[in-house]
């Protein structure tokens, strides 16, 4: 598996750059799954009749590696439903029903920290997981050895078509960013900060390089500011091309002395450690060609996207198709009744004209699925193997290293679908594997 500058140009389309984020009123209700995040679902510490406020816990973690939830708005617990999610898993729900009023919990304080285990125990109790799309509970994230963390590699990079909420957390969150970062350093002895922002993000990287700056004190901190070619934000992507490490096929980054966390995760650690008030809300770029005042929106989790998009004014035509997160990696949703997630950090109404949709051709063996993978792996190779259902052909491919960041499909001449069959692939191959290991 190897590493380049491979990748695709996408047409940026960062309709709502330069929009602050606007607060949307409370919604009449809210849908909270209890799975937003890797790893174990949450366990529903509320029942249907109780009372909340905003910032009530309703769910405490699963397991080590999980998340509590709690209530975005104030009112009455009414349902606790079966949820489907989109990977297909089914999991309890919270339905809250809105007073209105969005009164915060009054048992609410900042958190009193004076040790690395205060600090890793307050990140977990504000219910933060990575904000960028990927969801991996924090403070598990956080919980290594810091004699192994040799960089905090701050992901600004956001490399997705439309999205723009993280370019504007670090314009307008940075006081929240450094109360982390100086926490970080306190607690878990951080001594080289990097943020990664790609060169597009110029009022980013102005308000970066200020804050760098300020937190610099005991230890070395830079903004590098990288090409805008996706997927610059990947993780693993994003920690070779701003310390030159790689990380091998099955380890992870702190395997090679990096911690990754995303901007927008760092805030969210940085106003709780001040206010107390845990994770409820979040910045949510909504765009797409159907949407008439496409903004950024700070929302309640757990609202319907069909609010938020009426929030925006509605729809000026029928969408094609409504993704969470960007076109290139995000999820297409059946209806718009489907929740903001902790981890949304975008919704999108495409139009026709914006969605390929293109006919299907056979395989003119160009190569430039394998020119572009940031990993150098063969998606049109994988697809044979997995027609085959060639498990061993599949392994020796590297497939479990694609990160399904659809480079792939976006440059394929062919119109394959290329980064959905990779997607099967990977979950023939694992039913392989545990097939294999039960037999040992």
């Amino acid at each position: 598996m190897a590493f380049s500058l491979h990748g695709v140009h996408v047409p940026h389309r960062k309709h709502t750059a330069d929009k602050p984020a606007v607060p949307m009123e409370s919604p009449k209700t809210v849908t909270l799954p209890m799975s937003m995040h890797i790893g174990a679902p949450a366990k529903p510490v509320v029942k249907v009749g109780d009372l909340v406020r905003v910032g009530t816990l309703i769910a405490e973690a699963g397991g080590a590696v999980s998340a509590p939830i709690h209530a975005s708005v104030s009112g009455k617990v009414t349902k606790i439903v079966d949820y489907l999610l989109s990977d297909g898993r089914t999991v309890p729900a919270v339905v809250i029903e809105s007073d209105g009023e969005m009164t915060p919990d009054e048992n609410l304080t900042p958190p009193e920290i004076t040790s690395r285990e205060d600090f890793i125990e307050a990140v977990k109790n504000a219910g933060i997981v990575g904000l960028g799309g990927a969801g991996f509970p924090t403070h598990f994230k956080l919980n290594a050895d810091p004699a192994r963390i040799e960089h905090l590699i701050i992901n600004g990079a956001e490399c997705e078509p439309y999205v723009t909420s993280d370019t504007l957390t670090m314009v307008e969150r940075a006081d929240d960013m450094a109360r982390a970062l100086e926490a970080m350093k306190t607690y878990l002895g951080i001594q080289n900060i990097i943020i990664g922002i790609e060169n597009n993000k110029k009022k980013a990287i102005e308000s970066m390089r200020q804050l760098m700056a300020d937190v610099s004190k005991g230890c070395t901190a830079e903004v590098k500011v990288l090409p805008a070619v996706y997927p610059q934000g990947g993780e693993k992507v994003l920690i070779y091309h701003t310390t030159g490490k790689v990380v091998p096929m099955g380890k992870l980054p702190i395997d090679v002395g990096c911690v990754v966390i995303n901007c927008t995760t760092l805030a969210a650690i940085g106003a709780y450690l001040k206010t107390g008030m845990p994770l409820t809300e979040k910045c949510v770029t909504v765009d797409g060609g159907a949407v008439k005042e496409p903004k950024n929106v700070l929302v309640p989790i757990g609202t319907a996207m069909a609010d938020v998009f009426a929030f925006c004014g509605g729809m000026t035509t029928e969408p094609v198709k409504v993704v969470y997160g960007g076109p290139m990696m995000g999820i297409t949703v059946p209806d718009t009744s489907a929740p903001i997630l902790k981890n949304t950090n975008a919704i999108l109404a495409l139009t026709e004209k914006e969605v390929k949709l293109p006919k299907t051709t056979a395989c003119i063996r160009c190569g430039s699925c394998t020119n572009t993978c940031p990993f150098g792996i063969n998606p049109a190779e994988i697809a044979r193997a997995y027609k085959k259902r060639d498990a061993v052909a599949l392994t020796d491919l590297a497939l479990m290293a694609c990160m399904e960041c659809g480079c792939c499909s976006f440059i394929c001449p062919a119109n394959r679908p290329l980064v959905q069959t990779n997607k099967l692939a990977k979950a023939f191959l694992k039913e392989e594997q545990a097939k294999e290991g039960s037999k040992a």
